[in-house]
């Protein structure tokens, strides 16, 4: 088949793209930013990528006139508390448009549950666009689903944090609505299998596994699995601003996301009885074994998305295009080089391993302090962490960083390496700033350069920078330094003085 697929940087998206590009279809697929859509060398010949904003339209833009199917994966939930929905059915509009004129024969679009009278904001904007994309000449198939449980999904990671961090809850009472969870192996089943099947044309399904459960019960669940006494206190007196403070400095969430959250949970997901499991021969996983999936992939480092990884906010729509050269004028600057006197190749893997788990190498403390103030000003924090802690790519999130380039050559001749590694603040900030890393080769040895740069929005943006300059100075020089001479902890055996344990303590 030749596949359409938006929303492929996505968390589904980027499931479902993996699973078409093994089944050998021909994908075109449609993103913002080509510059963090990351394609294997394998499957180059088998993907086209479109840039496209489908709420910012280029004027005389087209869809290829042949296509099969075209899956509709775009959400704005987490970009806004106030505009998404107008968005979302703006960006399904220009989508519908497009797509009339083209050979495509159906369109499939994940939605949300939407059963009860009332809806929240969310739920009801995704009826809306199931509403205008039902407007064009292309049929449409419409699969509702819940919260979706798998390692790196947004409603997945917030069930995680709460039990994780917090051995007693104090909830709002939405912890009682109930819904029926549905496992991200089950989600990718049924939008494969119900491609090109007219006999679901023009028609809508919901899709969940068998059991309905409580939010407070599927906490429960979660906290049994992983052997960890909780104890949850409902409070119905918290409201609804309160509970998303809550989720927002408790979880990774961000508070766009956790408005639009807290207010979709006062709302019951249940499905609508249908036999189109059945019908297409899918096992259902029930939510005890997909949270012990979910879990187990967690703890081997499988995780393959994370909702983290969608674009934040802060690029207010424009893409990350715009930020990939560095701005030479009127910024300010920290420059800072170091000779690399130990393996090149293991200073390559210590940029590699920046942040997460493995921390920023020096005064994490201060690092941790800064995620802090983010987050009390409304910003991301440093709670996003990374999602690989092993490799690293355009477009990932990295604590309150966003990557906009992670290239690395090595000559197979020499062993000469050249990697760059570029950072862009998401924090709150008044200007913008970006960090980066270049580990070249110079004279017979290899060079590590290291660059903040920082554009200051006004007064107070150069105020801002000449009062943590003095920290900046610390920071920066530090973490060179131990970008250079940090080791693993298989290597942290054979050192004996003070770095070695700052270094055992960094890890």
């Amino acid at each position: 088949m030749r596949i359409l697929l938006t929303g492929a940087t996505g968390y589904i998206g980027q499931h479902l793209l993996k699973k078409l590009l093994v089944q050998g279809h021909e994908l075109i697929c449609c993103v913002r930013s080509p510059d963090r859509f990351h394609i294997p060398e394998k499957y180059k010949g088998q993907l086209k990528v479109l840039k496209v904003d489908f709420v910012e339209m280029e004027k005389g833009f087209e869809l290829p006139v042949k296509i099969d199917v075209a899956y509709y994966l775009i959400h704005s939930m987490s970009a806004s508390m106030q505009n998404f929905d107008n968005l979302e059915l703006k960006a399904a509009g220009n989508f519908r448009s497009l797509l009339d004129s083209t050979e495509c024969q159906q369109i499939i679009y994940l939605s949300g549950i939407s059963n009860e009278k009332t809806l929240s904001k969310h739920l009801n904007s995704r009826f809306q666009v199931e509403e205008e994309l039902r407007k064009g000449t292309v049929p449409v198939t419409v699969l509702r689903a819940g919260i979706i449980v798998g390692a790196g999904s947004a409603s997945f990671e917030l069930i995680r944090d709460l039990v994780e961090k917090l051995p007693i809850m104090i909830t709002p009472k939405w912890v009682h609505t109930r819904c029926q969870p549905i496992a991200i192996e089950n989600v990718l089943d049924f939008l494969l299998l119900i491609a090109l099947r007219p006999e679901y044309y023009h028609q809508s399904f919901d899709i969940g596994q068998e059991g309905i459960f409580t939010y407070k019960e599927m906490l429960q669940v979660y906290a049994k699995v992983r052997n960890l006494p909780r104890r949850i206190i409902v409070l119905p007196l918290m409201t609804p601003r309160l509970s998303s403070y809550w989720l927002y400095f408790v979880t990774s969430v961000s508070y766009p996301l956790a408005v639009n959250l807290v207010d979709s949970m006062k709302i019951e997901v249940v499905c609508r009885p249908n036999n189109l499991a059945d019908e297409l021969g899918i096992q259902l996983i029930s939510y005890v074994d997909a949270v012990r999936s979910a879990i187990d992939n967690y703890q081997q480092r499988r995780v393959f998305a994370s909702w983290k990884d969608a674009l934040s906010s802060s690029y207010t729509g424009k893409g990350l295009g715009q930020y990939y050269d560095v701005p030479k004028y009127g910024v300010l600057s920290d420059k800072k080089e170091m000779e690399v006197t130990e393996s090149p190749e293991e200073v390559l893997n210590n940029i590699w391993s920046i942040g997460g788990k493995r921390g920023w190498y020096y005064a994490d403390w201060l690092w941790r302090i800064r995620g802090i103030i983010d987050k009390f000003v409304g910003g991301v924090g440093l709670r996003r962490g990374r999602t690989n802690e092993e490799t690293i790519q355009a477009g990932d999130s990295l604590d309150f960083w966003r990557v906009l380039s992670a290239d690395r050559i090595i000559d197979p001749k020499d062993g000469k390496i050249t990697a760059r590694l570029l950072l862009f603040a998401e924090m709150k900030l008044p200007g913008e700033a970006w960090l980066e890393f270049k580990l070249v080769p110079k004279d017979s040895g290899h060079h590590i350069y290291q660059t903040a740069t920082f554009r200051p929005k006004g007064l107070w943006g150069r105020i801002y920078w000449y009062v943590v300059s003095p920290l900046h100075a610390l920071i920066f020089k530090g973490m060179l330094r131990r970008l250079v001479s940090f080791r693993s902890k298989a290597d942290q055996g054979s050192k004996t003085d003070k770095d070695s344990k700052a270094d055992q303590a960094t890890v």
